[in-house]
């Protein structure tokens, strides 16, 4: 028999020291959450781990994005709107005009209120803006506003765009103002005679109907562009919730399976501490041979 080297023990202890080095590990598992705390856990896993949730960061980002989007395609919508009530209320005193029994004077003052919608049509284009970008009109004058486009996803391609002919700057709804202004100003001047004037007004009908129609198409661009967007919303919260159950289901811990496993890593301490108690204690049994 030997003593100077207790071999028993030293596995004893050897097989202990990985027990604890096990609980360790549990318990660090079942007070984060996470069964990959560190690379050494699951150095793939990690990695995908770690991918998936970026990926689900910039799709919430991206959700963020199309809301703000859609507030903004409802404010452009709104603005367009009251565009379209005013063009409405135009070509209701040209018609006004336009008939015999409106007289030269009466039709002077129907000009004057004329261009005083026409003035509040460039207002609404000029004041309709979303955080410092303005949604209705080009940057100057005679230049269309650019295409707004709206990032919807984590790749570059992921993008929503209206188009990009709307207002510009100071002509109101491409050159209405301009188109009409001029003609407010001689035609409904009571310089000629009321004839004349009454179907000067109903010329510029025409002008008015043609200025509806393209409204009436920027307004339909920015409804569907609205619809888009909230399509877009709907699937990319289909994808977080995916992606954050993907991710789930690498990194977080199972702890049904955990508390088992830290329980039989208890067991198997205590059964290795009495192991290493035994050991030493059979390296007294030499002494017996000594007496």
């Amino acid at each position: 028999m030997r003593i100077n080297t207790n071999v028993s023990s030293l596995v004893a202890q050897e097989a202990n020291k990985n027990t604890s080095n096990n609980i360790s590990s549990s318990l660090e598992k079942l007070s984060t959450g996470f069964k990959i705390n560190k690379a050494s856990d699951d150095a793939s896993g990690l990695a995908i781990a770690d991918k998936l949730r970026t990926q689900a960061s910039g799709l919430n980002q991206a959700v963020a994005n199309g809301n703000s989007a859609v507030t903004l395609t409802q404010i452009a919508d709104k603005a367009m709107a009251e565009q379209s009530n005013i063009l409405d209320v135009v070509k209701q005193k040209l018609i006004q005009a336009g008939t015999a029994t409106t007289s030269a004077e009466g039709i002077e003052a129907i000009g004057k209120d004329v261009q005083k919608l026409l003035s509040q049509i460039n207002n609404i284009a000029s004041q309709t803006t979303y955080n410092g970008t303005s949604l209705l009109q080009g940057a100057s004058a005679g230049v269309a506003s650019d295409a707004l486009t709206f990032q919807m996803g984590t790749l570059k391609d992921d993008v929503i765009k209206t188009k990009g002919s709307v207002q510009s700057n100071t002509s109101g709804l491409n050159g209405l103002d301009t188109i009409l202004a001029g003609t407010v100003s001689t035609v409904f001047v009571a310089t000629g005679s009321a004839s004349d004037m009454q179907a000067s007004a109903r010329n510029m009908l025409q002008d008015v109907d043609s200025a509806l129609t393209e409204l009436n198409g920027w307004r339909a661009d920015f409804g569907s562009t609205q619809n888009q967007l909230e399509s877009s919303i709907r699937n990319l919260m289909t994808q977080v919730t995916n992606t954050k159950a993907a991710e789930s289901v690498i990194r977080d811990v199972d702890y049904a399976q955990e508390s088992a496993n830290f329980n039989k890593q208890n067991i198997i301490s205590q059964a290795g501490t009495y192991a290493i108690s035994q050991a030493n204690s059979t390296s007294q049994n030499v002494m017996r041979l000594l007496q």
